[in-house]
């Protein structure tokens, strides 16, 4: 029972380690990166004098432990950097795209758990029936399709052919919340695999849940399918769906970075393409960094859930 109560904080206490390891892994692979960043950033006629002033403000001057050292005393005082390109502080180029890519991915998640849940729920307490099988067959269908090529066939449906919905967000400057009609169809496309894999957990995790013996018990109690559904078997079924849901958000990071650019979205996923092409390094740590300690947060929260609802579950660590 000790050994029990002990593994959240055993959890909790792992997660700042994990943490520091993405920091040290970021490093090493932005000084992976092929080329000079000083040549590149230098332009198409590098003059000598340029590069030696850009090596010198980005440090490439000194020791790869000099550069870890500064970049981690940095990073503790809550200093992301400058921009190589724009000159601007990292911490407000995210700012910038973090608003629209919050309000997307949030969007999604909000509307992703009560879809999933439901969908799985029905398809379990009709098992083997024409609905089980209808939610089943659409499930795999859907997921099969690539989510470019979704957007793509959503696009051309219902903006160009239909012109019920906008193709893109041009126009908002980052705004989403005030033209709701612009997240329809990012929002549809980024639901459309998640929804399904999660959905088909839960059906699994209810179907094994309804025969199992507490389930037959409360039933020989008295208590009405309803409740025996939602009170004892859901909770059980959750378990293994919250571990999906946490490696959701971490697939949510990577998608909407495809999403953004098929509909011009200006968040963190035009940000970091814009880095790339222009070698920004401060930029792309940064962004890297961010989207490190949100899997790792994320992941750190949805083994805890998984150890309340489930204890006898084991999570990774």
């Amino acid at each position: 029972m000790s050994a029990d109560r002990g593994r959240p904080a055993r959890r909790l206490l792992l997660g700042p380690v994990q943490i520091a390891a993405v920091v040290v892994l970021i490093f090493a692979l932005t000084e992976a990166l092929p080329g000079d960043a000083a040549v590149a950033l230098a332009g198409d006629q590098p003059d000598p004098e340029r590069i030696a002033r850009i090596r010198e403000s980005m440090g490439l001057d000194r020791s790869v432990g000099g550069r870890l050292g500064a970049w981690i005393e940095r990073l503790a005082h809550g200093d992301l950097g400058t921009s190589l390109v724009s000159g601007r502080p990292v911490a407000d180029l995210l700012a910038d795209g973090f608003g629209p890519t919050l309000v997307l991915a949030g969007v999604t998640v909000v509307l992703l758990v009560p879809l999933s849940v439901g969908l799985g729920v029905l398809a379990a307490r009709r098992e083997g029936g024409p609905v089980d099988r209808l939610i089943s067959a659409l499930t795999a269908a859907v997921h099969a399709v690539p989510e470019f090529a979704l957007g793509v066939l959503l696009v051309t449906l219902f903006a160009l052919e239909l012109r019920w919905l906008p193709p893109t967000a041009v126009g908002t400057d980052g705004d989403l919340l005030g033209r709701p009609a612009v997240l329809v169809l990012p929002v549809v496309v980024l639901l459309s695999r998640p929804v399904c894999t999660i959905a088909r957990l839960v059906r699994a995790g209810m179907i094994e849940a309804m025969a199992s013996p507490y389930v037959a018990h409360a039933r020989r109690q008295g208590l009405s399918g309803a409740r025996v559904c939602w009170t004892h078997a859901l909770p059980n079924a959750l378990a293994p769906a919250s571990q999906q849901l946490a490696r959701t958000c971490d697939w949510l990071l990577g998608g909407v970075i495809v999403v953004e650019a098929l509909f011009v979205i200006p968040g963190l996923g035009t940000v970091l393409v814009d880095a790339v092409a222009a070698r920004d390094i401060p930029v792309i740590q940064g962004l890297a960094l961010v989207f490190g300690v949100v899997t790792v947060s994320v992941n750190l929260v949805a083994d805890l859930v998984t150890l309340r609802l489930a204890p006898r579950v084991e999570v990774a660590a």
